[in-house]
């Protein structure tokens, strides 16, 4: 079987193994920042920034995202699974705090 993730391919000729998937580390920062203007911007025009910004990462439509504070333009920077792994690793980690 194979993979594609950032135009690199990857083989995996055992399907009852279990892939190991490592995204690039550079843009963890950015896309932290990203998420974080992009959200106060939504917020500033009084969207509910969840729901647009569910709806851009579902749908990758950028109209979900105001064009107020560049936002749009930041947010198309990233790839949605970027975003998705920014969400996700955020999240756990908060909830693994709380234990």
């Amino acid at each position: 079987m194979v993979y594609i993730y950032k135009e690199v391919f990857y083989v995996n000729s055992y399907y009852n193994e279990t892939m190991k998937f490592e995204p690039p580390k550079d843009n963890e920062n950015e896309a932290k920042q990203i998420l974080f203007t992009v959200y106060e911007a939504l917020k500033e025009k009084d969207y509910n920034p969840i729901n647009q910004m569910i709806g851009y990462i579902l749908s990758g439509d950028p109209t979900y995202i105001t064009s107020h504070k560049n936002a749009r333009s930041l947010i198309k920077k990233l790839e949605r699974d970027e975003l998705i792994e920014e969400l996700l690793r955020s999240y756990l980690e908060n909830e693994n705090k709380k234990k």
